[in-house]
């Protein structure tokens, strides 16, 4: 039986990517479930992230993503170098981001804004962290 994650609805950057990065490097069968953010966390189903009081969730300066890679010891340059640009993204406020913050920012705000399910944003969205890894690996 695969592992249930959940996190809340209308899913932007930081949780797709989070999302993302669980079923391509932790647990290729997990599920996913999105509910509202008001949702008292003991009650949630599954392994919460991105939710507040969640243990898989903003952690200092870091975004779910990052916790994520550093909980779970994944090591690759180009998942650091994406993380940080997923970072930039949530978090627009914070001073010297990566310059494709902002880009992967208005495509994500794009599908979170959309009308489409969330399994929809997930699948949408895992497509284009596909190709942002794809880039961060080649060193673009």
């Amino acid at each position: 039986m695969s592992a249930r994650y959940v996190t809340r609805e209308r899913a932007h950057v930081d949780r797709i990517a989070t999302a993302w990065a669980i079923k391509r490097f932790v647990e290729p069968d997990a599920t996913f479930a999105f509910v509202k953010r008001t949702i008292d966390i003991d009650s949630v189903d599954g392994t919460p992230f991105d939710i507040r009081g969640a243990l898989l969730s903003h952690r200092g300066q870091q975004c779910t993503f990052e916790v994520l890679l550093e909980d779970r010891g994944l090591t690759d340059p180009a998942l650091a170098r994406m993380g940080a640009i997923v970072r930039g993204a949530d978090l627009p406020h914070e001073d010297e981001l990566p310059a494709e913050s902002d880009g992967v920012r208005a495509v994500f705000d794009a599908i979170r804004d959309a009308d489409m399910t969330d399994d929809e944003r997930l699948r949408i969205g895992s497509e284009l962290c596909d190709a942002l890894y794809a880039y961060c690996r080649g060193g673009g």
